[in-house]
């Protein structure tokens, strides 16, 4: 059984930033992407300020985003580090079954990675993820060196994270053949 706690909270700032600019996405008509809620159960709640303190999870989540974009589906999930790798500890066995499911499907799968360090943002495709991801290869995390300059978010410097571009980049990239795993 999974305990959630305050641990849970971590990347809210960045998971408050996409939902605003989805909501944004929205009412201008780009796309149609909605937070997936994990289903929790409370076990104490806090009288005095009406909050959970100790939930578990009745399930497993799949990922933190589903949609559309232009008439094609997507699936994401929102991770924030601040070293110079994503540590696999961030990304969970489920999360990497139904990405690859949903991209054998003809969906866009893929992690949206926010390095706080470096103030930017990528889009890490479901096929880099599966390079890296349960290999026996003896590494503990994704380097910062994996996440293609191509897949770059654009920083705005605004409200909104504007990744809707590099995911539709991603995505001619891969319907034309173009993707490559690792950057040359």
């Amino acid at each position: 059984m999974s305990y959630w706690n305050t641990r849970g909270l971590r990347g809210s700032a960045f998971e408050e930033v996409l939902n605003i600019t989805n909501e944004k996405y929205r009412k201008d008509g780009l796309a149609l992407i909605q937070k997936i809620p994990t289903p929790i159960k409370p076990i104490e709640i806090d009288q005095e300020r009406h909050t959970i303190s100790l939930a578990y999870f009745e399930q497993k989540s799949t990922v933190d985003y589903i949609g559309v974009m232009g008439g094609i589906p997507i699936c994401f999930d929102a991770k924030e580090c601040g070293k110079k790798s994503l540590p696999f500890s961030n990304i969970h066995p489920h999360q990497v079954s139904f990405m690859s499911d949903f991209d054998q499907q003809g969906g866009i799968a893929f992690l949206l990675v926010h390095f706080t360090d470096y103030g930017e943002t990528y889009i890490l495709p479901i096929e880099t993820l599966k390079e890296y991801y349960g290999k026996e290869n003896g590494r503990s995390s994704i380097p910062y060196q994996a996440f293609s300059k191509e897949l770059l978010v654009p920083d705005d410097q605004g409200t909104y994270l504007n990744y809707l571009v590099t995911a539709f980049k991603y995505a001619k990239m891969k319907s034309q053949g173009l993707f490559s795993c690792k950057e040359e």
